[in-house]
């Protein structure tokens, strides 16, 4: 295993920039190739910092530009690819997400053929599992159960297409004659230092009083910290790189947990920011039946509203199930494959979130001071 490279494309992300930082860590890593469409300047910062460690290469462009992708995949072991459009309020163009998500993937694939990369991970997601209703109850599910979104929304229709292409390349002859490996890991909700919901909802609720928007009471998950899923990706490379346990790896997905406990998502944003005086809006809120249906109604004077005007409801049927289902998967089969245990327990996640929930209200404080002053 000696003197090997990997391209993580999605590097500048919420979950990219934390797989770079592990990476960094591993024996005979003699480059990593960091990919996507724009990295911010601090970025490039941090990332600086890490060449003392391995070689690090910063790669700026489109995951659709076939040659960019040839040239990215050049001499690479690994390619771990987590780049994707995620859009769970159906804001983002349906074929931008199709493009980027599924064809996105396709071309990353076809590239690795040609420049002989034998491991390919993907990063898939829960919603490629469901919830497709909130009446159906899933607890401590697990990868041997036939679970398939059936929604026609955008993103998780993207991701189920996305994985199957994944998982159907394995076994695929490249060029040099070697075969290629893949698997894809399915993380619960991810949250930590970082998360974009997480820090819209805080946003929101400093600007109201502190009260943080309802976005799931009914719901019960398991989310993940993103420092846990980011390590699961390292032992998936791990694992597909050791001749030993490539054979019950490869073509494999995985669902990825840890020990967050199982709790509503108004829950977790609560008990992340209440240190900081938010709190939960305990106004009543509309029966799950009535908004589900209230969703559909949108949806169709959206639909019939098309031809003249683009309107975009504040929230649909898939909103409303996936906010609001009992829907929780154990990770024994990446415990049973992959050797993984998580590398960051509860209160240490939670410790770590919370500070940088912190750093958020300092930020939002300080920008009211600069308004008055």
């Amino acid at each position: 295993m000696t003197g090997w490279s990997c391209l993580v494309t999605g590097a500048g992300g919420f979950l990219g920039q934390r797989i770079v930082r592990l990476l960094v860590e591993e024996k005979e890593l003699k480059e990593i190739r960091v990919l996507d469409k724009a990295f911010r300047p601090e970025l490039r910062e941090e990332f600086s910092k890490l060449q003392n460690k391995t070689k690090l290469t910063v790669l700026e462009g489109d995951i659709l530009d076939e040659p960019f992708l040839k040239r990215a995949c050049q001499d690479i072991s690994v390619v771990i690819h987590t780049a994707c459009i995620i859009d769970v309020s159906g804001v983002i163009h349906r074929e931008s997400i199709m493009n980027v998500n599924v064809k996105g993937t396709q071309l990353l694939l076809e590239a690795c053929v040609q420049a002989s990369v034998p491991v390919f991970i993907y990063t898939s997601s829960i919603e490629v599992a469901g919830p497709n209703s909130y009446k159906e109850i899933i607890q401590n599910g697990h990868e041997e159960e036939p679970l398939e979104n059936t929604w026609s929304a955008p993103y998780p229709y993207s991701k189920k297409l996305a994985e199957k292409a994944v998982l159907a390349a394995d076994g695929w002859t490249l060029k040099n004659g070697g075969t290629l490996y893949t698997c894809a890991l399915r993380p619960m909700y991810i949250y930590g230092e970082g998360s974009q919901f997480l820090s819209a909802g805080i946003n929101e609720a400093l600007n109201n009083n502190g009260i943080l928007s309802s976005v799931g009471k009914f719901s019960t998950v398991n989310p993940v910290y993103v420092g846990n899923v980011a390590w699961a990706h390292i032992l998936a490379l791990r694992a597909l790189r050791d001749p030993k346990k490539a054979p019950s790896v490869r073509g494999q997905f995985y669902y990825i947990s840890d020990d967050t406990p199982h709790q509503s998502y108004d829950n977790l944003n609560y008990t992340l920011s209440k240190e900081f005086g938010l709190r939960l809006d305990s106004r009543w809120s509309l029966p799950l039946s009535l908004m589900y249906w209230i969703g559909f109604l949108l949806e169709i004077v959206s639909f019939l509203l098309r031809p003249i005007y683009t309107y975009q409801p504040p929230f649909n049927r898939h909103m409303v199930t996936l906010s609001n289902s009992v829907f929780t998967f154990s990770y024994k089969k990446a415990q049973r494959d992959l050797a993984y245990e998580p590398l960051y327990i509860w209160e240490e996640a939670k410790q770590k979130t919370v500070e940088w929930v912190g750093s958020l209200v300092d930020r939002h404080k300080d920008t009211l001071k600069s308004k008055t002053q």
